[in-house]
C-alpha cells in the first residue's frame, strides 16, 4: 500500500543520497494512507484540483452508502394514499348528510298507499315533492297536486304499515329519517288542490265541478266516476290561507267532501301542507311529470278575488284626484313668486 501512494505522489525514482533514505524511513514510520486521502494529496500536487482527484472522488462517493448502513428509502413525508375500506365510513356519513338536508329542504320522496288519486298516481308510485319552494313563501296554486299533514281526524281510522321485523322497522326509520325511503308510519295525504282561498267551490248532482262559478273540464278525473262522485256538496268559500283538495278517484277518496263537519269544514291550512309533487320518479316504466291541467288556466277563474280590491282602487283615485290638482297648483303659485 505503501509504495503504491509514494509512486501516485511523486511520479519519478527516488532521489541519490541520505535524503531518499530519510525518506523512505520517515515514511515506512509513517501510518498508512487511506486512497481517499492519497488522491486529494495528488490532486493538490497537481495543480487545479481536477482530473484524478475528481475521479478518485466520485468513486469515493459511488461506493459509500447511508451513514446508517440503510438502504436508500422514499421520503417518510409522503402520505400513503387511505385504503377504500377505510374511506367507506366517511362516504356513507357525507352521504347521509347530503340525503338530510335534500330531504329537510329541497325534495323528499313519497309512496302512493291508496287508490285515491288514480288513474294520476297507482298504489306503490314513488312521488318527489318540491319543499323549496314553500320555504319562499310560495303557496299551493289550482290543479296541483300536493302532500299535506293530516289537518286533524283525516286519517283517524287508518292502519299504520310497519314491519314486524324489528330490524327492518329500524332500518327503515333511519332511511325514512334521512328522506332515502318513505316512512309507513308518517301520517301524510296526497290530493288535488282545487280551490284556494277566498275561492267558493261547489259541485252538485253529478257535476261539473266548479270554482267561482267557472266550470271546470277535469280528464284526469278515474273513468266511470262523475266530478262529484258520491258526495256532491252545496258552495263552500274557502277561508284565506286554507285549499280545498279533491282525490282523482271521486269515488274512492275521502278528500274536503267528507270533512265539511270538522273544524275547517273541510279545508286544509296552507301551513300543514309539505309540497308540491311534481314528478313520479318510481317505478321507471312509471317516470311521468305532473303537471298544472290546462283548465285551471280558463279566464275568469279567479276573476272573483280581484274585483272588490280594483273597484275600491279606482274609487279611491277618483276622490283623491282634486286634492291632487290643488297640491299641483300651490306648487306652481309658489315657483311663480
Amino acid at each position: 500500500m505503501g509504495d503504491l501512494v509514494i509512486g501516485a505522489r511523486s511520479g519519478a525514482g527516488e532521489p541519490e543520497g541520505s535524503g531518499g533514505r530519510a525518506a523512505r524511513s520517515a515514511e515506512s514510520a509513517a501510518p498508512s494512507v487511506s486512497a481517499e486521502d492519497a488522491a486529494a494529496q495528488s490532486a493538490d500536487e497537481h495543480g487545479d484540483g481536477t482530473g484524478d482527484a475528481s475521479g478518485a472522488f466520485g468513486a469515493a462517493q459511488d461506493d459509500s452508502g447511508p451513514a446508517d448502513g440503510t438502504e436508500d428509502r422514499p421520503d417518510r413525508n409522503e402520505r400513503k394514499p387511505r385504503s377504500f375500506w377505510k374511506e367507506l365510513p366517511i362516504l356513507i356519513g357525507i352521504a347521509l348528510v347530503l340525503a338530510l338536508v335534500i330531504k329537510t329542504f329541497f325534495v323528499q320522496a313519497f309512496s302512493i298507499p291508496s287508490e285515491s288519486m288514480q288513474n294520476t298516481l297507482q298504489v306503490g308510485d314513488r312521488v318527489l315533492v318540491d319543499k323549496l319552494t314553500p320555504w319562499f313563501g310560495a303557496e299551493p296554486e289550482r290543479g296541483e297536486v300536493v302532500v299535506f299533514h293530516d289537518p286533524g281526524g283525516w286519517l283517524a281510522d287508518e292502519p299504520t304499515k310497519e314491519s314486524s321485523n324489528s330490524f327492518v322497522r329500524g332500518v327503515q326509520d333511519v332511511l325514512s329519517f334521512v328522506g332515502l325511503m318513505p316512512s309507513d308510519n308518517e301520517k301524510d295525504l296526497i290530493k288535488r288542490v282545487i280551490a284556494v282561498g277566498g275561492d267558493t267551490v261547489e259541485c252538485e248532482g253529478e257535476g261539473p265541478v266548479k270554482v267561482n262559478g267557472v266550470a271546470l273540464d277535469e280528464p284526469y278525473v278515474f273513468p266511470g266516476n262523475t266530478p262529484c262522485g258520491t258526495k256532491p256538496f252545496a258552495p263552500v268559500h274557502v277561508p284565506e290561507g286554507s285549499i280545498w283538495v279533491m282525490g282523482d278517484h271521486r269515488a274512492d277518496s275521502l278528500d274536503s267532501r267528507f270533512h265539511m263537519d270538522q273544524p275547517g269544514g273541510g279545508t286544509v291550512p296552507v301551513d300543514e301542507v309539505i309540497g308540491r309533487a311534481f314528478v313520479v320518479a318510481w317505478p321507471i316504466n312509471r317516470w311521468s311529470t305532473l303537471p298544472v291541467p290546462g283548465t285551471f288556466d280558463q279566464k275568469g277563474l279567479a276573476a272573483a278575488t280581484p274585483v272588490v280590491p280594483a273597484a275600491a282602487g279606482a274609487v279611491g283615485a277618483v276622490a283623491l284626484l282634486p286634492l291632487v290638482r290643488r297640491l299641483r297648483s300651490r306648487g306652481d303659485r309658489d315657483n311663480r313668486s
